[in-house]
């Protein structure tokens, strides 16, 4: 059985920083793309970032870039994102999520990604 595990989320004031965790179980992340996806309050859920297993694939939405890094441990079967200079504005419930790709570079396709965690809240207020 497939699980992703979010942790690391937390009501922090602007300009700071979180990490987050993401576990996966029942898979091993060497064939897979993980992706970070957040939703607020009434809107879409959004693509941020994503991560391959092909060298080098690190791929950040516009609106993060600079402050958001994407990383994966694959002895760990752990993705993390590092969420720096946090906005109010990236107030969401945050989601990992995994397709299948054992070769290729990750995107932001939500429909494409068959697994998904349950979320980790990001509150950003002063």
């Amino acid at each position: 059985q497939v699980q992703l595990v979010e942790s690391g989320g937390d009501l922090v004031q602007p300009g700071g920083s979180l990490r987050l965790s993401c576990v996966a179980s029942g898979l091993s992340l060497d064939s897979y793309a993980i992706a970070w996806f957040r939703q607020a309050p009434g809107k879409e859920r959004e693509g941020v970032s994503c991560t391959s297993n092909t060298r080098g694939d690190f791929f950040y939405e516009d609106s993060v870039k600079g402050r958001f890094t994407i990383s994966r441990d694959n002895a760990k079967n752990t993705v993390y994102l590092q969420i720096d200079s946090l906005k109010p504005e990236d107030t969401a419930v945050y989601y990992c999520a995994a397709q299948y790709k054992r070769f290729g570079l990750c995107h932001l396709y939500k429909d494409a990604y068959e697994y998904w965690g349950q979320g980790t809240q990001v509150t950003v207020s002063s």
